[in-house]
């Protein structure tokens, strides 16, 4: 007989017959589920570190510049301003972004939620899961809305200890103290609704032994009814200060048309949009039959044009010049900055690929800007464009017969500098101050995209070339027709991080800026840190304009992705 066998009947015969053998009792975590369990408990664990990291260093700092933003804050809280912030950055025009954030955040809730009911799953029982999700989502909002009714109180407890002998004491006492106060009080409900939800929420994942589809529907149902709660409060706040702004309008005897702007702004804006869609459709088919679709693109696109001309400048007439010259001139830093810059990056990179001698050494030289103190270089940068007649800058231009300039003090644009003051103000081009910054950046960055472009050299095979060459490629064939699609992935990352750098750039342009050219070369951060670091600081303007700065490099992003990454070629 076998051995298992003989074990079993072994078993079977110890004990007399009709006595109740007690099977040892298992642990909480040595059963199928307590495994399961203790694993996603122990995964949670390590990823606990780094969630808190992110919170505290990356989402907690956003939620309270935005929660500054809608308050009247110079140094300390000073009562809700809501939207205010925003108007006077950019007008009307704000309602109508905001007005559509808020719309956008309700109909993603919506897409998820059907999204999630027309996608087939395992265990379709599984749905109701969504319940607990959104009373999770509930209760986060109760937290956040408890925790922004205690930051105010809190932060006022040296206004509320002024004039008193302030001890450890007295100030721990005062600081619990904010604790009891009735705003802080009505808004804790939130905390015990935060509570059940957290505990109905491990009780379901328990009882469908946390299985990922389950894990995943609960954090979806948690998603959508974030999304649909913050949508309907952003909702709620644009409705009632368009409605306020409308009625003080109203009583000083004027006509505010916000509703028809947003009206008209997002057709034109979806009219333009349908029309690049339905071209983007059409283009590469020749038939005549598609023509009525192509008229209907020019269609779509003038009327949309049309509605943008007539009523976006309406929209921004009340918006502060200093914000719309502050974007316009960081439009153009940035426009003429990243073409420079990547050209020439990629003419350095090509050259330094060559078989030539020193090209270890020529590409440390070139790539020294870009490790260089930032501040060094700007201050050495302003001597050699000083507006002196003795300047490096200006001596060269004696040399070559021309008369010297003001470089970083010259307000004037380039084209009008070369062409007379008879050149339009909008075709003037960027200031002479700031070209020489441009200038700056482009030195400074165009090493650290020749060291990227290089790279992705490296990784391009030569049998391509080898085989171009015997089909009588010549060198120009052989760049345009496989350097550069080959190169578009470090092209594409390359031109993504240059326009997010030149929207961020600061430290360059506050050190090389002089008296005379400042709205020449104020871009829209150094707006910013003008308004926050003045002797009557604005703090809730200047988040407000740093989430407006925040939401067009956003867009930026979301664009090129959009348009240049479809063009980008992987192999």
């Amino acid at each position: 007989m076998p051995p298992v066998q003989t074990s079993i009947l072994t078993k079977m015969t110890s004990h007399p017959p009709g006595t109740i053998t007690h099977v040892p009792r298992q642990g909480l975590f040595e059963s199928r589920r307590g495994r399961i369990l203790l694993e996603n408990l122990t995964a949670y664990l390590f990823l606990l570190p780094a969630g808190l990291i992110i919170f505290i260093f990356g989402i907690f700092p956003v939620a309270f510049a935005f929660f500054v933003s809608l308050h009247r804050w110079r140094r300390f809280p000073d009562g809700w301003r809501g939207l205010d912030s925003y108007a006077r950055a950019l007008g009307d025009l704000a309602y109508v972004l905001f007005f559509w954030l808020a719309l956008g955040a309700l109909i993603y809730g919506l897409y998820l939620l059907w999204k999630t009911f027309s996608t087939r799953i395992e265990q379709p029982h599984t749905r109701w899961l969504l319940l607990p999700g959104f009373g999770l989502a509930a209760g986060i909002g109760g937290l956040i809305h408890w925790f922004f009714a205690l930051l105010p109180v809190v932060l006022e407890v040296p206004v509320r200890l002024r004039g008193q002998a302030t001890t450890q004491e007295i100030f721990v006492a005062e600081f619990f103290n904010s604790f009891t106060f009735p705003e802080v009080l009505a808004a804790s409900n939130g905390l015990l609704l935060l509570v059940i939800a957290l505990v109905i929420a491990a009780v379901t994942l328990v009882m469908l032994r946390a299985s990922p589809q389950a894990t995943n529907i609960l954090a979806r149902g948690t998603i959508i009814g974030f999304a649909m709660l913050a949508g309907a409060w952003l909702l709620i706040v644009t409705v009632r200060d368009v409605q306020a702004a409308v009625d003080a309008a109203r009583e000083a005897g004027e006509a505010l048309p916000i509703w028809s702007q947003v009206i008209f702004i997002s057709a034109g804006t979806a009219l333009i949009g349908a029309a690049i869609v339905l071209w983007q459709r059409s283009v590469h088919n020749h038939h005549t039959q598609r023509f009525p679709l192509r008229a209907l693109v020019v269609v779509f696109a003038v009327v949309g044009a049309v509605f943008l001309i007539q009523y976006l400048p309406l929209a921004l007439a009340e918006a502060d010049d200093d914000v719309l010259r502050g974007f316009n001139v960081t439009v153009m830093y940035s426009a003429f900055s990243v073409p420079l810059q990547l050209a020439l990056g990629m003419l350095l990179a090509v050259l330094l690929f060559q078989n030539v001698r020193g090209k270890s050494f020529f590409r440390v030289v070139f790539f020294m800007p870009y490790i260089t103190p930032v501040v060094a270089t700007s201050v050495v940068f302003g001597l050699i464009f000083s507006h002196g007649a003795n300047s490096p800058a200006n001596q060269l231009m004696t040399t070559l017969g021309i008369e010297t300039q003001n470089w970083l003090r010259e307000p004037r644009g380039i084209f009008t500098l070369l062409f007379g003051d008879g050149v339009p103000e909008f075709l003037a081009g960027p200031g002479l101050a700031l070209v020489v910054i441009i200038l700056f950046n482009v030195w400074m960055y165009a090493g650290y995209s020749a060291v990227i472009f290089l790279a992705g050299l490296g990784n391009i095979s030569q049998e391509v070339y080898e085989a171009a060459r015997i089909d009588g490629a010549n060198g120009w064939q052989q760049f345009r027709h496989i350097t550069l699609p080959l190169l578009s992935p470090t092209t594409f990352f390359l031109m993504l991080i240059a326009t997010i750098g030149t929207f961020q750039a600061f430290t360059q342009i506050f050190l090389m800026r002089r008296p005379g050219a400042f709205d020449a070369v104020d871009t829209i951060n150094l707006h910013i840190f003008d308004e926050i670091t003045r002797d009557s600081p604005n703090y809730a303007y200047g988040t407000a304009m740093a989430f407006v700065l925040f939401a067009v490099i956003l867009a930026l992003t979301l664009t090129q992705n959009r348009i240049a990454g479809r063009r980008v070629f992987y192999g």
